[in-house]
């Protein structure tokens, strides 16, 4: 289930929320740090080129809130940033594996809720005290 949160504020950004995404939570934090603070473009060239399962679903993510913020609020998708990117926990399906003798075992499957934020890059090239992009 994808939620599309989208704000007008006087920083433009657009929000994706995507939650019971079947997969473990550290294995999707370990593609989303590897995006966290890139460009869009580059973003899109990491998403696709990482042999981690976990990359497409983020990259689906990716896709959706720039077109989100192309379509809604009319930014250019050349000028956005991953601003903030997190994956947290969510519902554990729990079911029982049936075992000798009339016992059973616990299967436990992960799930967890990924939420991605882009936003424009500002005029000056730097946010939060960093450099996002070289000036040229």
């Amino acid at each position: 289930m994808i939620k599309n949160e989208n704000l007008e504020k006087s920083d433009k950004e657009a929000k994706v929320l995507a939650q019971h995404i079947h997969m473990s939570v550290f294995k999707a934090r370990r593609v989303i740090d590897q995006i966290r603070g890139r460009s869009y473009e580059e973003t899109l060239m990491i998403l696709e080129l990482m042999p981690y399962r976990a990359s497409y679903p983020i990259l689906k993510l990716v896709y959706s809130a720039a077109a989100n913020a192309s379509h809604n609020m009319g930014l250019n998708e050349a000028d956005l940033f991953i601003s903030k990117a997190e994956a947290n926990g969510g519902t554990i399906m729990k079911k029982l594996r049936p075992r000798a003798r009339g016992r059973s075992y616990p299967i436990k499957k992960t799930t967890c809720h990924i939420k991605i934020v882009l936003k424009e890059k500002n005029i000056y090239g730097w946010k939060n005290n960093r450099k996002i992009w070289d000036k040229k």
